[in-house]
């Protein structure tokens, strides 16, 4: 993540001798951090000039408040002109050589597949079971055929979500523990 920009000649001339910078009168603390800071050289070996400096965003936000506060006709975007946004290169941890696809990942994928089968298999067998024993029961409450099989349908319905929502819950918490 981008946390400090490389400064373009114009801000190294700007905080200069005879620059921009020095009728604004910095505070000793502002200039003195800009100064060490744009005296500071890139150390990666990209850059061929070698005369890149970094400067750390809050100073530039702290020297963009004073200029501010100030009321100064001198403008930040004008400072940084030329200035890039320095991206340090991401290292890559090197990757492990011992998942090549041996056979105790195909053991790991076959028990993962196990439980999930087992698990629809549950939901079917227990929303089947609700559906039954709901049309069965029913039958000394209500006459009628249509009665039975909506009150059936009703509670196997529920019974269902409900059983969703455990499911839900208990793979929240698996993936959770990951």
């Amino acid at each position: 993540m981008a946390s400090c920009l490389l400064a373009g000649k114009r801000l190294v001339r700007a905080l200069g001798p005879g620059g921009e910078l020095e009728p604004e009168q910095l505070p000793r603390k502002l200039r003195a951090e800009l100064e060490a800071a744009l005296g500071k050289k890139h150390k990666d070996g990209d850059l061929s000039s070698g005369s890149a400096r970094l400067v750390s965003f809050r100073l530039i936000r702290e020297l963009h408040q004073y200029l501010r506060e100030r009321g100064s006709t001198l403008y930040l975007h004008e400072l940084l002109e030329g200035s890039e946004i320095y991206l340090p290169e991401v290292v890559k941890p090197p990757r492990d050589s011992r998942h090549g696809g041996t056979l105790s990942d195909l053991g790991k994928q076959v028990r993962s597949v196990k439980a999930l089968v087992i698990t629809i298999f549950n939901f079917i067998v227990t929303v089947a079971a609700a559906f039954v024993c709901t049309y069965l029961g029913s039958q000394y409450i209500f006459t009628e055929m249509a009665s039975r099989v909506l009150a059936a349908l009703i509670v196997a319905s529920v019974v269902g979500l409900a059983e969703l929502y455990v499911m839900v819950r208990a793979m929240e918490g698996e993936l959770g523990e990951l």
